[in-house]
C-alpha cells in the first residue's frame, strides 16, 4: 500500500474544506484534500443543495402558470437540464481553484481513521496510507431515513438529493416531513405544476415559528395548491402501477388549531385514492375529530420526498481509531475551536451536529484557521464558535422567508420586554410593482434597550433584506438606525423605514 505524509488531511470537498485546503495551500503546506464522490466537488451545497434547488426555484416561477400537462412536463425538462448545466460549471471551477494549488493533492475515494495520525483512503485503484500532521473532518450530513417498511425498496422514494435530479414531471408529489426543507421544495413543485401534499406527523405547523408567521406560511403554501396533512404517521411504502403506494395512519393526535382544518380535508387528497381503514372502520364514516388511529389512508404518487431531517455523515469514518468522541445525537463532539477529543483534529460543517447552513461551514473555516495562524487570520484575536454572531436563515418559498434571532414567543419566555412592530407586504410600492403583495415584515425590540431581538421577513427578497438586519445586530446598533436610514428607492429594504417607525 502506497503511503504519504501531508501537513494537513481534509476528509470533504465541502465549503469549509475546500476553503481551508485552498488557505492552507496557499501558505505553502502540503495538503489531501479527500473526496468520495467526484460528483460533490465543492460540496452539497453547490451539487445536491442551495444551488440547483434556488436554481429549480427561479425556473419554477418562470413556469408558473403553465396549464397543459406538456408545458409544465417541458418547463421541468429546461429547467432540470439548465440545473445541470449550472452545478457542472461550478464544480468544474471548485476543483479547478484547488487542485491547481501545486501543494494540494485532490484524491478521490472514502476515507477511514486507522490511527490517531492516520488515514486510509479506498480509490478505484487501490489503497491509500496517509499521515498528516493535522486532520479535518468536513464529511457533511445525510439525509435521515426513517425505518419505515418498504422506504428504502420502493420505486420512486427520494431525499432531497434525489429529487434534484428526476428526469420525469411528477404530476404527484408526496412529501414527508413537514420542515423547511420540504416546504420549499413543496412551493417549489406547486410552481411547476405539480399537486403537492405534505404529511406531518404532528399536529402543529412550523412550532418553532410564532403562530402568526406560521399561519401565513400555511395559508400562502395553500393558496399554491399544496395541501398539508397533520397527525400523519406513515407507516408502509410499496411499489404501485404507476408509482409508489404509501400507507398512512391518521392518529389524530396533538390536534391545535390545524385541527380544524385537518377536519374539513378529512382524508381526501387530490389526485390520490384514499384506502380502506383499519379495525373495521370505513373511511370517511367516523367522525374525524375522534378517529384517532383507527384511519388508514392510502396515497398514490408519481415520486415520494423524504425530508425527515439529515444527520452527520460519520458512519464509515471509524472515529474510535483516532480517538475522536461522539455526542448523543450521533455528532462529532468538538469544543469552541472545533477542536475534537483527539489532538490535532478538528471538524468542521454540519458534521458537527450544528446548524446546517454552507455559511456556517464557512465561518467554521474562520474558526479553524484563526487556530492555526494564531489569530493573524482573524485581526490578531482568536477567533471561535462562541464569538459567531447573530446567524439568519432564509426559505425560498414562491413568497420566501427569513428570520434571525429571537421571535416574540422565545422573547416573552426569555421575559424580555417587548415591542413588536408590523408591516404588511402590500404596504411596500416596490412588493406592488413586483406584484407580490403577499406576506408582512415583524421585528421583535427590546422595549428597555431599543436594541433589536429578533426580523421575521415574509415577503420578496426576503432573503437579501435580512443581511442588512444580520450587520445592524451584529454592530448592537438601536433599531432606530434601520427606521432613520436613507435607502434606494423603489426597493424592498426601504420597507425599514415604515416597520420601524413605532
Amino acid at each position: 500500500m502506497e503511503t504519504r505524509q501531508y501537513d494537513a488531511i481534509i476528509i470533504g470537498f465541502g465549503k469549509g474544506g475546500k476553503t481551508l485546503a485552498g488557505k492552507l495551500g496557499s501558505m505553502g503546506k502540503s495538503v489531501a484534500l479527500i473526496e468520495k464522490d467526484p460528483g460533490m466537488y465543492g460540496g452539497t451545497c453547490i451539487n445536491v443543495g442551495c444551488i440547483p434547488s434556488k436554481s429549480l426555484y427561479t425556473s419554477a416561477g418562470r413556469a408558473n402558470g403553465a396549464a397543459e400537462l406538456s408545458r409544465k412536463a417541458a418547463y421541468f425538462k429546461a429547467a432540470i437540464e439548465e440545473k445541470r448545466r449550472l452545478t457542472a460549471i461550478l464544480r468544474g471551477k471548485n476543483y479547478d481553484k484547488v487542485n491547481n494549488i501545486k501543494t494540494v493533492d485532490v484524491i478521490d475515494g472514502e476515507a477511514h481513521f486507522t490511527g490517531p495520525k492516520a488515514v486510509e483512503v479506498v480509490t478505484s485503484d487501490g489503497s491509500l496510507q496517509l499521515t498528516g500532521g493535522q486532520i479535518f473532518i468536513n464529511t457533511g450530513s445525510e439525509s435521515r431515513i426513517p425505518p419505515i417498511e418498504g422506504i428504502t425498496e420502493t420505486k420512486g422514494v427520494y431525499t432531497s438529493n434525489g429529487i434534484l435530479d428526476l428526469n420525469e414531471f411528477p404530476g404527484k408529489l408526496l412529501i414527508l416531513g413537514g420542515g423547511y426543507i420540504g416546504l420549499e421544495f413543496a412551493s417549489m413543485y406547486a410552481s411547476f405544476g405539480s399537486k403537492v401534499t405534505i404529511l406531518q406527523d404532528s399536529g402543529i405547523f412550523l412550532p418553532r415559528e410564532d403562530r402568526d408567521v406560521a399561519d401565513k406560511i400555511q395559508e400562502l403554501l395553500e393558496a399554491q395548491g399544496v395541501e398539508i396533512l397533520f397527525n400523519r404517521k406513515t407507516v408502509k411504502f410499496e411499489d404501485g402501477q404507476s408509482g409508489p403506494v404509501v400507507t398512512v395512519q391518521n392518529t389524530g393526535a396533538g390536534n391545535t388549531e390545524n385541527a380544524g382544518k385537518d377536519v374539513q380535508n378529512g382524508n381526501a387528497t387530490a389526485g390520490t385514492e384514499v384506502g380502506k381503514a383499519t379495525a373495521g372502520t370505513e373511511a370517511g364514516t367516523t367522525d374525524p375529530a375522534d378517529r384517532k388511529t383507527e384511519a388508514a389512508e392510502i396515497f398514490e404518487a408519481d415520486a415520494v420526498l423524504v425530508a425527515t431531517g439529515r444527520a452527520p455523515n460519520i458512519r464509515k469514518l471509524n472515529l474510535e481509531a483516532a480517538g475522536v468522541e461522539v455526542t448523543p445525537r450521533g455528532a462529532v463532539k468538538v469544543d469552541e475551536y472545533l477542536k475534537t477529543t483527539a489532538p490535532d483534529i478538528y471538524a468542521m460543517g454540519d458534521v458537527t451536529g450544528g446548524l446546517q447552513h454552507t455559511y456556517v461551514s464557512l465561518d467554521d473555516f474562520r474558526v479553524v484557521i484563526s487556530q492555526l495562524t494564531g489569530g493573524k487570520s482573524s485581526g490578531g484575536k482568536i477567533y471561535t464558535t462562541k464569538d459567531r454572531k447573530n446567524v439568519p436563515y432564509s426559505v425560498f418559498l414562491r413568497t420566501p422567508y427569513a428570520r434571525i434571532g429571537m421571535n416574540e414567543t422565545e422573547a416573552g419566555a426569555a421575559g424580555r420586554k417587548v415591542k413588536i412592530a408590523k408591516l404588511p407586504t402590500a404596504a411596500v410600492p416596490k412588493a406592488q410593482v413586483l406584484k407580490a403583495p403577499q406576506g408582512f415584515m415583524k421585528a421583535v425590540i427590546d422595549a428597555d434597550t431599543g436594541k433589536i431581538l429578533g426580523v421575521m421577513l415574509l415577503c420578496q427578497e426576503a432573503y437579501e433584506m435580512i443581511n442588512t438586519v444580520k450587520t445592524a445586530m451584529d454592530l448592537d446598533a438601536d433599531y432606530t438606525v434601520l427606521r432613520d436610514q436613507i435607502y434606494t428607492h423603489p426597493t424592498m429594504t426601504e420597507a425599514f423605514n415604515d416597520l420601524f417607525a413605532i
